[in-house]
């Protein structure tokens, strides 16, 4: 077990999380106390192993980095068949929701360290989301506008679970720019990966595809709906992974994708436009999954007798995919590590299953195999 720290303890590490490169007489500064006493504190924390040396590398330093929308969704679930033009009887949960939030929370509940960038309002809807995600992931780095209200995601669904319409208020991300970013270069740099989705405007996502490319980094860009598909960058090369749906791509490439040759044409036109691995979902058709190295293979579904509810499980098979890339495992093995996730998280009430862990998620990949 780690020694407990004490609150000056605290204080210092969370100067340094900000600022890796701080001096000793800065800190002594800003806390009121002598640079002796910063020193005796800093090399406390250095045996204790929370910082590894000089510049006070953090020992989470090597961080997957989420960015996109936090936002509360809503569902409205009817209870009998769906009826336009009138009142229909029904009832209501909330949970914490958004894409970029979702994949967070998932890879925090695998064990990795995650930090979520993000904007958000400083209202109610913001402190749900934070009592519900600060387990899973770093919001440090979330800026707060007080003008601005939190994103929201209200969807109304039939007796099956399935969608109606949903209406979505993502304003507030317009408000992650360049300059946003920028003031997270330190901890962007040192990333394990950068993960991104298209709720952020298409200069931010451009800025971060030139900044992973030039620091050697790992970037993954997730969709959101068909519609953002003009978000994507103009120039996907270096790109380290794209898992996109079938009416995504459709949009992207204006075509149709009515058969499994034209489903691997589409995996293939991405991969020729410099993306270096992709998978094109196809609800109950499974995945196609490819890259250049290995090929593209199609992964057959997980099949899921009882569907829950559908919210979340995109997002599921997203980071059951990223995750298991970031673990080594070859394309099938990805591809069904994100199958399995998302099936499961379909028969869960919850956008994130509640029991997922590491361990499970390998109890479940033996399950099929």
């Amino acid at each position: 077990m780690p020694e407990r720290m004490t609150e000056k303890e605290q204080m210092i590490l969370d100067l340094i999380r900000k600022n890796p490169y701080v001096s000793q007489q800065e800190l002594a500064e800003i806390l009121g106390l002598s640079r002796p006493s910063i020193a005796n504190i800093i090399s406390g924390l250095i045996r204790k192993g929370n910082i590894l040396g000089r510049a006070y590398i953090l020992s989470e330093s090597q961080q997957v980095i989420c960015i996109g929308g936090a936002n509360i969704d809503r569902k409205f679930h009817i209870k009998d068949k769906a009826q336009l033009g009138t009142s229909n009887p029904s009832y209501a949960t909330q949970n914490a929701g958004g894409v970029a939030r979702n994949i967070a929370e998932n890879l925090g509940r695998l064990g990795m360290q995650v930090s979520l960038i993000s904007t958000c309002g400083v209202d109610m809807e913001w402190s749900i989301i934070e009592e519900s995600s600060a387990l899973y992931m770093n919001l440090e780095t979330v800026t707060q506008f007080p003008e601005k209200s939190t994103g929201s995601y209200t969807a109304v669904l039939d007796s099956d679970g399935e969608l109606i319409i949903a209406l979505a208020d993502m304003e507030v991300y317009e408000a992650i720019t360049p300059d946003l970013l920028l003031k997270h270069d330190v901890i962007l740099s040192r990333s394990k990966c950068i993960i991104v989705d298209l709720n952020c405007p298409k200069e931010t996502i451009q800025f971060l595809c030139h900044f992973a490319k030039s620091h050697d980094l790992p970037i993954v860009i997730i969709p959101v709906s068909a519609p953002k598909m003009k978000r994507l960058p103009d120039d996907l090369d270096g790109v380290s992974w794209l898992i996109t749906n079938r009416d995504e791509s459709e949009i992207y490439f204006n075509t149709k994708i009515r058969n499994e040759e034209e489903w691997k044409n589409a995996v293939e036109k991405w991969l020729s436009i410099g993306v270096a691995n992709v998978v094109v979902t196809n609800g109950k058709e499974g995945s196609m999954i490819g890259n250049k190295e290995e090929g593209i293979f199609h992964v057959p579904p997980i099949e899921t007798n009882e569907i829950v509810d559908v919210t979340g499980a995109g997002d599921a098979f997203s980071s059951a995919v990223i995750y298991s890339w970031l673990e080594g495992k070859s394309l099938i093995e990805i591809a069904k590590a994100g199958s399995i996730n998302a099936s499961k998280t379909l028969q869960s009430s919850y956008t994130v299953r509640q029991e997922l862990s590491a361990v499970q998620l390998q109890k479940d990949m033996e399950e099929i195999s």
